[in-house]
């Protein structure tokens, strides 16, 4: 006997075994048991959630002659007949291949004949979107009044394209896609009877490459059995048989990434390449790992929704800390326009190459995303000293400025200027400074997530006149970007700190990595008014 794929051999046939419809299911099941039962109706849905499935279970219980709750009893002389295809009550018709007027006036002029046997005559025509202004048209009288013993069951996965003639005729369900629990656990009890064994990471795996389709779930499954026939399918070898990749490479091509380092990325593409993964998946994969980083950063509940292992979510905890929210954006938009234009293309590898260029060098694009990450890196440049100022300023090409010793007897820091930038003073005031004492306390009653962002993060002081009270909260990594423009937060620190101190505070948020241009403006405001005083007259210093 020959071999039977599993999507065929475990096709559901009672709706108790179809999974991830129970609206649909009941919905039908009550119509069978109340004799409620309409003339047309319409599945859409993407594939493999069942539509046809569905059709057939409900032509075999509308015929069947023992029914049980609504359900078919696949033992009598009908519900075989239809099951092995054999009925002349049961009528499939695909409209990819027959969708010509001539076609449809065959039906129109089959229905006038009623069933043999059985008491319902039912028409399944599967994509039926495909059928021609023409042959919709041949449809519509027949759809509208039928004879009583005449069922159509349209399906479709292009509901868009039916005309409203059509839609307005029929019972609308719609087949939602399958959740990954309910595919895994399927995929689950269909290996068990099989006697396969599986990892329990590897059928879940298989489950989120089905993208809520049960019958890709079960064709990946049957591929990846094949290829290691009597063997356990373990992660690792799913991933070789789909040409997948393992997030920890998605780990290491993003972190170098935002190394800029473009020499090692194409190493580690042309590894993938050699290893024979396939480009499309890899690109669709690089993108669903820079979604859960999104994710990550945007919410603390969104851990539980993340199905991956501990080691892996404390991976992309890392990396989470070390990209902000708006290059995460913009490596999303250049990844999901790859995406589209590979779909067509002859060299998917070049395309590959130069939108990793484009994440390594955002001066290739002139969008307001690219625009300020290119600001930022110059500016954390110039505060390394690695870029060459141009010549023509006295101050910046040759003179140097007054400097003082460190307090510490080593580095020399411009005159005016403390070593934490020159608006945040080492001595504090001493009411400030007890808050600095009493931090760790003062924390204690925020919630867990910002809880630990302010343990890392460092309290800095305003000293200029007028300003004394302004506490500077310096978050260590981008994990406090979530907090920076919430005032809900800030009411609630300096609530609990004005509780523990007495003292009001007026609290502000920096990242560190922005820190240097807080400093930037309070000194363009310092130099403003220092030549002010000069000239003796006001001045607009344009920004």
């Amino acid at each position: 006997m020959s071999y039977t794929a599993l999507y065929r051999k475990f096709r559901p046939t009672t709706f108790e075994e179809v999974k991830g419809q129970d609206a649909i299911v009941t919905t039908l099941k009550n119509q069978i048991m109340m004799d409620r039962i309409g003339h047309a109706y319409l599945f859409c849905g993407t594939r493999g959630t069942g539509k046809t499935s569905v059709a057939k279970i409900f032509a075999k219980a509308v015929n069947c002659e023992h029914p049980v709750d609504g359900n078919p009893c696949n033992e009598c002389r009908t519900c075989r007949a239809i099951g092995a295809g054999s009925s002349m009550n049961v009528i499939e018709i695909d409209a990819a291949s027959n969708n010509g007027v001539d076609n449809i006036r065959e039906i129109r002029d089959e229905v006038a004949y009623s069933p043999a046997e059985g008491r319902y005559k039912v028409y399944i025509i599967d994509e039926v979107h495909m059928l021609s202004i023409g042959a919709f048209n041949a449809l519509l009288k027949t759809l509208e009044e039928p004879p009583s013993y005449v069922i159509f069951i349209l399906a479709t996965t292009e509901a868009h394209k039916i005309p409203v003639t059509i839609l307005s005729r029929c019972q609308r369900y719609d087949f939602k896609r399958i959740s990954q629990d309910e595919i895994a656990g399927r995929l689950r009890e269909l290996l068990d009877r099989e006697q396969v064994e599986a990892e329990e990471k590897a059928i879940r795996y298989i489950a989120r490459k089905a993208d809520g389709g049960m019958r890709d779930a079960l064709s990946l499954a049957d591929q990846c059995i094949s290829f290691y026939l009597g063997q356990t399918l373990t992660y690792e070898k799913v991933l070789e048989v789909l040409g997948a990749v393992d997030t920890e490479v998605f780990s290491r091509l993003l972190r170098r990434v935002l190394e800029n380092d473009v020499a090692a990325v194409f190493a580690q593409v042309e590894d993938l390449i050699m290893q024979g993964r396939d480009l499309t998946q890899l690109v669709n994969d690089f993108t669903w790992y820079l979604r859960n980083l999104m994710l990550l950063k945007a919410s603390e509940e969104m851990e539980d929704s993340l199905d991956m292992s501990a080691e892996n979510l404390a991976a992309l905890k890392e990396e989470a800390a070390m990209i902000r929210e708006d290059t995460l954006m913009r490596f999303i938009r250049i990844f999901s326009e790859l995406a589209n234009q590979m779909r067509y293309a002859v060299n998917k590898r070049v395309l590959l190459e130069v939108a990793l260029i484009k994440l390594c060098r955002p001066q290739m694009e002139r969008d307001e995303l690219s625009m300020g990450e290119r600001v930022r890196r110059l500016e954390k440049m110039l505060e390394e000293g690695t870029v060459a100022v141009a010549s023509g300023s006295p101050a910046l090409s040759g003179g140097q400025p007054d400097r003082k010793p460190d307090a510490g007897g080593g580095r020399e820091l411009p005159s005016g200027e403390e070593e934490s930038g020159p608006r945040y003073a080492k001595a504090a005031p001493e009411d400030l400074q007890q808050i600095k004492t009493m931090w760790s306390s003062i924390i204690a009653g925020t919630s867990q997530r910002f809880r630990i962002v302010l343990s890392s993060a460092q309290l800095k002081f305003n000293t200029a006149p007028g300003a004394e009270n302004q506490l500077y909260v310096v978050f260590s990594d981008f994990l406090g970007e979530t907090y920076l423009n919430n005032p809900q937060y800030k009411e609630q620190l300096e609530e609990l700190i004005a509780e523990k101190t007495g003292r009001q505070a007026d609290v502000r948020f920096v990242l560190a990595a922005d820190e240097h241009v807080q400093n930037a403006r309070l000194s363009a405001i310092e130099i403003e008014k220092a030549v002010k005083d000069f000239v003796h007259m006001d001045i607009e210093i344009e920004e």
